[in-house]
């Protein structure tokens, strides 16, 4: 599942981040509206963003509405201070998918995107990737090699998106690090070479995950 994150307070979008990618899923993170703008029409690729509603330059409202008017696929669910009952018609009327005020609970916030998702994918199998008989469902994080079920943990259930994702070409350590660990992940740190040699024993022989030094992983 790829998630976009926009808000604009730095440490709760980096604390937003980095939780959300140990659940194992993809995240990238806008601080205004503009900003959101430029990475929702670069990328079509986001099942869902958590939009603040108080945004800088340009309100979290008028990114709903013009990701709306542009017929973006993504869910959108907004984030706001103000918890009215007249604030939560207001933002839904605006085009958002579904709501929560601050502060709110992490675990539920995790399960309303996973139910999003899945909403925002209902009868497509857009959200199975699958390569040389592994597949992946990202919505409801199942792995299978043929046919066989594969217990991965989330973190190994990201990389292995990215990799499906890739189609076969190389994914960098960077890639990985700013995709799935926190920015502050040490460089010196073994932990993205450890998950990739755990997901590589999980996944069976013969072994799928290749390293090339200098490029990355690829399947």
């Amino acid at each position: 599942m790829r998630v976009l994150i926009v808000e604009d307070e730095e440490e709760l979008a980096a604390m937003l981040a980095e939780g959300l990618r140990g659940e194992g899923m993809i995240c990238d993170v806008a601080h205004d509206g503009p900003q959101a703008l430029e990475m929702t029409a670069a990328s079509a690729e986001y099942d869902v963003l958590v939009l603040d509603r108080d945004l800088p330059h340009l309100s979290g409202d008028a990114v709903c509405r013009a990701l709306n008017a542009a017929r973006y696929p993504a869910r959108i669910l907004m984030l706001t201070a103000a918890g009215a009952l007249t604030d939560l018609i207001d933002g839904l009327g605006h085009g958002a998918d579904d709501y929560m005020t601050k502060p709110f609970s992490y675990l539920e916030l995790v399960a309303r995107l996973r139910a999003l998702a899945r909403r925002g994918t209902a009868g497509t199998t857009a959200t199975v990737l699958s390569r040389h008989g592994v597949s992946l469902d990202t919505v409801r994080r199942v792995a299978e090699r043929d046919g066989r079920p594969i217990k991965l943990t989330p973190r190994e259930l990201g990389v292995l998106e990215l990799l499906l994702a890739a189609d076969g070409a190389p994914v960098t350590r960077e890639e990985l690090k700013d995709r799935l660990w926190d920015a502050a992940l040490d460089p010196a740190t073994t932990a993205i070479r450890v998950t990739v040699h755990s997901l590589r024993r999980k996944l069976g022989e013969p072994q799928l995950v290749s390293h090339t030094p200098g490029y990355g992983y690829r399947l």
